[in-house]
């Protein structure tokens, strides 16, 4: 995996959910694993944040944890992890994740997983990650993010996204084709 050393993960921190979601989020924190690529994320053990960050480390992973210090008092730091980094707040867990992180896949998720996709690929179009573009991959294997391309491809349509940043988020609906996107 030329480049592509650590990829932090987006995704739903809810219980709950349908298992097939929680199925990707596993077989993708042990590929991630398996490939000797660090999975970073948010540091929580619910929902599919967990379930990628447990496969991760049951597969002998590397897996880096990034919580604002009030979320402890809640109970959902994640247990066991290589390493969980408490950070001041929402904002600061954020861009902590983008500089630990060579690329980035969303899974499926909420409000919170929205707005972290969109602003790592906002980074992305600014130039804020360094030297290089940093891909956004959206890996589900039901559709669930189409309707998300087609807001893209409409806002680019109009012109509120341009052409040449439209590729910055991608869709995916392997684990391999995702990871071969962020390797590209």
């Amino acid at each position: 995996m030329s480049g592509l050393n650590s990829v932090a993960v987006f995704c739903g921190s809810s219980n709950g959910i349908d298992d097939s979601y929680v199925q990707l989020a596993r077989a993708l924190g042990d590929k991630l694993a398996r490939d000797g690529i660090t999975v970073v994320y948010g540091g929580g053990n619910s929902g599919l944040m967990g379930a990628v960050a447990d496969a991760a480390m049951q597969a002998g992973g590397e897996v880096i944890g990034v919580i604002p210090g009030g979320l402890f008092g809640n109970g959902i730091s994640a247990d066991g992890v290589t390493r969980l980094e408490e950070v001041d707040d929402m904002h600061a867990r954020k861009a902590r994740m983008y500089e630990l992180a060579d690329g980035f896949i969303g899974l499926p998720g909420g409000l919170g997983t929205l707005e972290e996709v969109f602003e790592a690929a906002t980074w992305s179009q600014l130039g804020l990650h360094g030297d290089k573009t940093k891909q956004v991959v959206l890996l589900a294997n039901d559709g669930f993010w189409d309707p998300i391309h087609q807001l893209l491809d409409t806002a680019t349509d109009a012109g509120f996204v341009r052409t040449s940043t439209r590729g910055i988020v991608s869709a995916a609906s392997t684990i391999d084709e995702a990871i071969e996107q962020l390797s590209g």
